[in-house]
């Protein structure tokens, strides 16, 4: 009888213990801050002195969007003219997927696949402001690709993505090509 008594004295403090623990957990959990968010703090670039730099520099009129909602965020740019005169301005679109544009005078199928992350022609075409889009998938990325930029040979216009062909479709119609 007496070992009996010893073992639930035991088990009982070891429960104790337990419920201690918890609520010294959950005490720390409400006193300190946590992001209710959960997702990273996307910060805004501001792109103008690229641009102009690589509107000045570019041999085809370089494309920016114009227009867009606020929510939308330019998170990346460079122009590399010694790099097929590439221009990239990568944006998180409002619902948090990603849409670029990129230009180049590269040789069109490899900047392309590039671009898309190894997308292939569908031979769907899009009417976008004035301009004729042709759709890429299976890659990576969604793409909307305009060969022969306003009239330049070889120059190639990609907005690509994570994005729906919606959303690509509105960051192509925004875009000034200047």
């Amino acid at each position: 009888m007496a070992g009996t008594k010893g073992k639930q004295k035991t088990a009982r403090d070891m429960v104790l213990s337990l419920g201690v623990i918890v609520l010294a957990g959950l005490v720390m959990w409400l006193f300190i801050p946590h992001d209710d968010d959960g997702g990273p703090d996307i910060k805004r670039v501001d792109y103008t002195v690229e641009l102009t730099t690589a509107r000045r520099a570019a041999p085809y009129p370089v494309a920016a969007p114009e227009g867009l909602a606020k929510e939308w965020k330019p998170t990346s740019v460079r122009y590399r003219g010694a790099e097929d005169n590439t221009w990239h301005l990568g944006y998180h679109a409002p619902d948090g997927e990603y849409v670029a544009v990129e230009q180049s005078t590269g040789k069109p199928s490899e900047f392309i696949e590039q671009a898309s992350q190894g997308g292939s022609r569908t031979g769907t075409t899009e009417e976008i402001g004035g301009r004729t889009w042709t759709r890429y998938t299976g890659g990576r990325y969604e793409a909307l690709v305009l060969q022969d930029t306003d009239g330049v040979k070889g120059a190639t216009t990609v907005v690509a993505g994570t994005g729906s062909f919606e959303q690509l479709g509105q960051m192509a119609a925004a875009l000034k090509l200047a």
